[in-house]
């Protein structure tokens, strides 16, 4: 049961502060700057995991392993976060925008895991997509 847990709460946890981080980028500083700088920080903590994570790993084997999966997903994230950093930048609130783009992104990806991973696509999802459509007019009501 923690095996199921505890990603999910690295996620939750980091996800938040992810969102206070992004929102407290300084207004005047680039965010692709910024993102330089979390990237070069995620790459020394991710060298330094790999190395608790796989004693005696060789990170040059892992590196011959990939596919064209973690160039793309480089490029997401960049797209994800300046993405993030901008919307604050522009006004919208932390308790509006993680909860907009997961419902929209909740519904997509229904629709990406039925037709690309061949996934059932049952009554309840369908029911859940009506569900986040409902909740985010309700986020946009003012």
């Amino acid at each position: 049961m923690l095996s199921l847990i505890w990603p999910i709460a690295i996620i939750v946890i980091s996800n938040v502060f992810y969102q206070i981080c992004a929102k407290s980028v300084p207004n005047e500083m680039n965010p692709f700057a910024s993102l330089t700088v979390t990237y070069t920080i995620s790459a020394i903590v991710s060298l330094i995991l790999f190395f608790i994570v796989n004693k005696g790993g060789n990170p040059f084997h892992e590196v011959a392993k990939t596919n064209w999966a973690p160039f793309v997903l480089g490029i997401v994230i960049v797209g994800l976060e300046g993405g993030y950093i901008y919307a604050y930048k522009a006004g919208w609130s932390v308790n509006t925008v993680p909860v907009l783009q997961a419902a929209i992104c909740a519904i997509l990806l229904l629709f990406v895991s039925f037709f690309l991973y061949k996934e059932a696509l049952s009554w309840k999802k369908i029911v859940g997509i009506v569900i986040c459509l409902i909740g985010l007019v309700f986020l946009n009501l003012k």
